[in-house]
């Protein structure tokens, strides 16, 4: 029986910056960024850190609304840009670990062929009643 490995906290924080783990941790590194929760895990990498730089603009002299005004006009783009961004992203950290990037949409691949398999029982070709 082998035991998967997992990095320790600090490789931990130095993969989420976009360090390389070591060979033996691909297993982890493929459910990282392909199992369930990716996207979720993704996205929280991305968003929150940068929540404490942007409150610097309430220390903005004013209004708290110009503050939030601020920081929404660089936060709503970023969410935007982040989840554009996400297939790219995944893949390409695939690949920089040696993995496969189209383990990246094995999921939307298996809900096409499930969809294809429906729509074919649903439409039965070459039958003459």
């Amino acid at each position: 029986m082998t035991s998967e490995q997992t990095p320790s906290p600090i490789q931990r924080v130095r993969y989420i910056y976009g360090a390389t783990l070591p060979p033996q941790m691909r297993d982890w590194v493929a459910r990282d960024l392909t199992g369930p929760g990716a996207a979720r895990r993704y996205l929280l990498r991305f968003l929150v850190p940068i929540i404490p730089l942007l409150c610097l603009f309430l220390l903005v002299p004013g209004p708290v609304w110009i503050g939030l005004g601020m920081m929404a006009l660089l936060y709503l783009p970023l969410i935007y840009f982040t989840v554009a961004l996400m297939f790219v992203y995944r893949r390409h950290r695939l690949s920089k670990h040696g993995l496969d990037p189209d383990l990246a949409d094995m999921g939307q691949r298996r809900r096409a062929a499930a969809e294809r398999e429906r729509y074919e029982r649903a439409h039965r070709r070459g039958t003459s009643s």
